[in-house]
């Protein structure tokens, strides 16, 4: 009985990272991610060229490599692979900041039911950020919509039952939560998540934020999302 109690006070959270040349960002994230015991950090990769793989290596994480470019196929794999009650999808460019491991200890600990996402931050310095952070936590105030640079946790089972993220290389954080939030209850967790400003730096925040938008209308839509695919990422050329 001592030991089944210590087992369940100290529930294993599997932490799943998709990456594509995040030797920069990762060790970061990972020195961030070492203040939690009892963790499972699972890297899937899609053909990084960088040092990747080593970084893993160096910091015990597990590391898949698959063949595609494709988010939502690397986030499914990892869930599968997960041995942990809990898994904790997060972007490798995110950081944490100190003690940030204090709420997710005491939320694994009570059970609940709810799936948690963070508040969200961008790590710049820059005003116009602010403007952002604040459109989008009152987004997800009032519509529970997180994206999945907000990082998310859920229990393994619910994760399942929902039958999980698609394997698609993009819009799988808005086809998840879309799908969730009719059966699950949504709650944002009282720390921040730092999200790097770079996909904002290459161009224009409003008019990026724009054209975002447009393609989430048109898959929302029906268009077909290799179409969607290739038009973000010509967007950001």
């Amino acid at each position: 009985m001592i030991l089944l109690k210590l087992a369940m006070d100290n529930e294993i959270l599997s932490v799943i990272i998709p990456t594509l040349n995040e030797s920069k960002s990762l060790p970061l994230l990972l020195s961030d991610l070492s203040e939690l015991r009892n963790t499972e950090i699972i890297i899937i990769d899609s053909y990084s060229k960088d040092k990747t793989r080593a970084i893993a290596s160096i910091y015990g994480a597990k590391f898949y490599q698959l063949n595609q470019n494709n988010r939502g196929l690397q986030l499914n794999f990892g869930a599968q692979k997960a041995t942990g009650k809990w898994l904790l999808f997060i972007h490798a460019d995110s950081r944490l900041k100190e003690k940030w491991s204090e709420e997710i200890n005491l939320i694994m600990k009570k059970n609940p039911a709810a799936v948690h996402f963070f508040k969200f931050k961008i790590n710049s310095t820059k005003t116009i950020y602010r403007f952002l952070e604040f459109l989008v936590n009152m987004r997800c105030f009032f519509f529970k919509d997180p994206y999945g640079d907000q990082g998310l946790l859920i229990q393994k089972n619910k994760y399942l039952k929902n039958e999980g993220f698609k394997e698609i290389p993009l819009m799988e954080d808005i086809d998840f939560i879309k799908r969730i939030k009719k059966r699950e209850d949504l709650v944002c967790l009282k720390n921040s998540i730092y999200t790097s400003s770079r996909k904002w730096e290459r161009n224009n925040l409003l008019i990026q934020s724009f054209k975002n938008w447009k393609l989430r209308k048109r898959w929302l839509r029906g268009d077909p999302i290799d179409l969607i695919y290739n038009d973000y990422y010509k967007s950001k050329d």
